[in-house]
C-alpha cells in the first residue's frame, strides 16, 4: 500500500487554530475539539496534518503536539487575525497553499475532515480538484445563530448557501447530537448523509478524585447528602427547580442535606440579578442553614466538587448539548435532569441518573430523593455514568467513531478505484 495515503487525514480549522492558547482572540471550544480529536486520533495511528490560517509573522508555521499529530499554518491574506464573517475571501489563497504543501512534500489527502463553514468551502475545493472525501463538522448553523441575532452580516447568505451546499455533496456529516442532526434537516437540507458522534471531555481530570478526598479537600462532612447544581445563573437554567425541590426533599430536617450552587455572578448584569431571587427564595424557604453560594467554580476546583455530590442537578429549560451533565457523570456522580434537548442524549434515566420533565419540582424532588436514599443505588449510577462517558464521550471514544467513519470512505475509495480499472 502506497504509505503516503495509508491512515493519513488533513484536519481543516481555517479559523479555530487547534494549537493557540484557548482564550485568545476568538479561541474556544472549536479549536480544543480539533486539536483533541487530532491527538486521539494519532494514538488510534493516523497521521493527522492540521491545517488553520497563520494569523502573525510571529507564529511558528509547524507546532508538534505528538509524534504523528501536527498543526500546519499557511499564509492567506495578511498575516494578522481576521474576525471570521471576513474571512471568506482569503479562502481561494488557503485552497492554493494546501495544494502546494501537498506538492513540496508527495501528499495527497485522501480524506479532509472539515471544521466550520470557512473550512467546508476549502473541503469542497480539494473534493473537486484531487477527489478527498470529505467529513464536516459544522460547530454552529448559520440558520439556527441568524434567527437568535439582531443584526445580519453582509456574509449570511454565502454562508447559508455553502452550509447547505457541504451537506448535501459532503460524503458525511458530524452532528454532535440527534438535536444537531434535527436542526440540519429541518432548516438546512433533507439531502446528504449525517452521523451523529458527540463533542468529548477530559475523562482523565473529571474522574482524578474519589468521593472521601474530594469531601476533605472541600472541608463537606463524609456523611453529608450533597446536591450540587454548576452553570450560570440564568432563569432559562431552572435553579429555582433544585431549590424548591431540595426544600420539600424528605431529608429535608436530616441535618445532613447540602445544596451546592456553583457559579459565577456580576452584581447589576442579568446574572447577577437570577443570584439575588434564587439567593431571595433561599431565605424565604428558610433554608440558609443548608444552601452554599461558593460563586464561580474554576478548573482546577470543580472536579472535586463533582466528586464530592452524592447527585448533580441539571434542572434547565432547554439544553442543545448539556456539558455539565456529562463533567459530572465522568466524575462518577448521577445526574438528575431535565427531559429536553441533548440531555436526553447523553443522560440515560435509570442507568446514569434520572430524567424530569423541566420546571416540574415534585418531579425533581422524588428523583433527587430515590438517589440520595438509596447509597447502593446512587453507587451503581455512578459507576455505569463513568462508564459511559468514556465510551461515549472521551475524546479517545470520540475519535473511535470518526475513525469508524474514515475507514468506511477509504474501503469504498478502493472498492471505487478497483470497479474503474476493471
Amino acid at each position: 500500500m502506497n504509505s503516503n495515503t495509508e491512515k493519513r487525514i488533513a484536519l481543516i480549522s481555517v479559523h479555530g487554530d487547534p494549537a493557540i492558547e484557548i482564550g485568545k482572540e476568538e479561541a474556544g471550544g472549536q479549536n480544543v475539539y480539533v486539536r483533541e480529536v487530532g491527538k486521539a486520533l494519532a494514538q488510534l495511528g493516523w497521521q493527522v496534518d492540521m491545517f488553520s490560517r497563520r494569523v502573525s509573522p510571529e507564529q511558528e508555521l509547524v507546532v508538534h503536539h505528538s509524534p504523528l499529530c501536527r498543526t500546519i499554518r499557511l499564509t492567506a491574506g495578511p498575516e494578522e487575525f481576521v474576525p471570521r464573517d471576513n474571512g471568506f475571501k482569503y479562502l481561494p489563497d488557503f485552497v492554493k497553499q494546501l495544494l502546494q504543501f501537498q506538492q513540496e512534500n508527495n501528499i495527497t489527502y485522501p480524506i479532509v475532515h472539515t471544521n466550520y463553514w470557512l473550512s467546508s468551502w476549502v473541503g469542497m475545493q480539494l473534493k473537486e480538484i484531487q477527489g478527498s472525501k470529505q467529513v464536516h463538522t459544522y460547530h454552529s448553523l448559520g440558520a439556527v445563530k441568524y434567527k437568535a441575532v439582531d443584526t445580519i452580516p453582509l456574509i449570511a447568505t454565502k454562508r447559508l448557501s455553502v452550509e447547505k451546499q457541504v451537506l448535501e455533496t459532503a460524503e458525511r456529516i458530524v452532528a454532535t447530537s440527534p438535536q444537531e442532526q434535527q436542526h440540519m434537516r429541518s432548516l438546512v437540507s433533507t439531502k446528504g448523509y449525517i452521523d451523529v458522534v458527540p463533542c468529548g471531555t477530559d475523562i482523565q481530570r473529571f474522574g482524578s478524585i474519589a468521593r472521601q478526598a474530594a469531601r476533605a479537600e472541600l472541608g463537606i462532612d463524609q456523611d453529608a447528602k450533597v446536591v450540587l447544581y454548576v452553570g450560570r445563573f440564568d432563569p432559562r437554567k431552572g435553579i429555582e427547580t433544585v431549590v424548591r425541590a431540595v426544600n420539600e426533599s424528605e431529608l429535608r430536617n436530616s441535618g445532613k442535606l447540602k445544596l451546592i450552587i456553583g457559579g459565577g455572578s456580576t452584581p447589576g448584569n442579568s446574572d447577577g440579578r437570577e443570584r439575588d431571587r434564587i439567593e431571595g427564595i433561599v431565605q424565604e424557604l428558610g433554608m440558609s442553614d443548608i444552601v452554599s453560594f461558593p460563586g464561580r467554580l474554576n478548573q482546577d476546583i470543580l472536579p472535586s466538587y463533582y466528586a464530592a455530590a452524592d447527585v448533580c442537578v441539571v434542572p434547565s429549560h432547554y439544553e442543545p448539548f448539556g456539558l455539565v451533565a456529562i463533567e459530572s457523570m465522568s466524575s462518577g456522580t448521577p445526574v438528575v435532569a431535565s427531559d429536553v434537548g441533548g440531555l436526553q442524549f447523553t443522560v440515560i434515566s435509570e442507568k446514569t441518573g434520572l430524567l424530569a420533565p423541566p420546571k416540574d419540582v415534585a418531579a425533581f424532588k422524588t428523583a433527587i430523593d430515590r438517589i440520595l436514599l438509596n447509597p447502593e443505588w446512587r453507587d451503581e449510577l455512578g459507576l455505569a455514568a463513568r462508564r459511559h462517558t468514556t465510551e461515549k464521550f472521551s475524546w479517545d471514544g470520540v475519535a473511535v467513531q470518526l475513525d469508524g467513519i474514515y475507514n468506511q470512505l477509504l474501503t469504498q475509495q478502493v472498492k471505487e478505484a478497483a470497479l474503474i480499472s476493471k
